[in-house]
């Protein structure tokens, strides 16, 4: 299975068979608390950046959402001063990517694109918000995947491995404050496209 196929199968058609709900943007703001706990208990310091991973539709109403999204966000930069860009991976997913040294603010604008795609139908295209922190043993990010309902830790290391006891730490404190997901099957890596650095690149 590659890449592209396993991310298909984890975030969307299979989860899509196995999700407990519909998308839910309001599960966003539980980071409000839990990026707190992460620097407070864990030493880990945010990126100050967060996206939204989507599949894209081949029509033009599916575009007009996509332009939606961007007015949304572009409205609201003036008051967040959250920056944003929307680009499309190596492996043809689509991401709404936000930079603002205020989480709060990072949060919000998540869920205001997460919402808008919801609002007008396109809720089942959501496949994960990702948010980034960094200690100095490397980066670490949770993964929020919309069809389960629930985040889960990524800490990716050099060589496409993972740090499998940095992630199980962070399930551990952070479980309770988080909805996490409990089938390990579903921890699914997100590798940044050649020459990127973070998910979203």
């Amino acid at each position: 299975m590659g890449l592209l196929d396993g991310l298909r199968s984890v975030l969307g058609i299979r989860a899509e068979t196995d999700a407990r709900r519909d998308a839910d943007p309001e599960d966003l703001f539980g980071m409000s608390t839990a990026y707190l706990t992460m620097e407070a208990d864990l030493g880990y310091e945010s990126l100050d950046a967060g996206a939204l991973c989507f599949a894209g539709v081949d029509s033009s109403d599916f575009h007009d959402t996509v332009d939606d999204v961007e007015a949304i966000l572009e409205a609201g930069q003036e008051e967040t001063e959250t920056d944003f860009s929307i680009s499309e991976d190596d492996h043809g997913y689509h991401w709404v990517v936000l930079e603002d040294t205020d989480p709060e603010d990072l949060i919000t604008s998540l869920h205001f694109a997460a919402d808008t795609f919801i609002e007008q139908g396109y809720g089942s295209r959501l496949l994960a918000a990702v948010f980034g922190y960094e200690n100095r043993d490397g980066p670490a990010y949770w993964i929020y995947s919309f069809r389960r309902g629930a985040y889960y830790p990524f800490a990716p290391r050099d060589g496409r491995e993972r740090d499998s006891s940095a992630e199980f730490k962070l399930e551990s404190v952070l479980d309770g404050e988080l909805e996490i997901e409990r089938e390990k099957e579903y921890w699914y890596p997100l590798w940044p496209s050649a020459g990127g650095r973070h998910p979203w690149e």
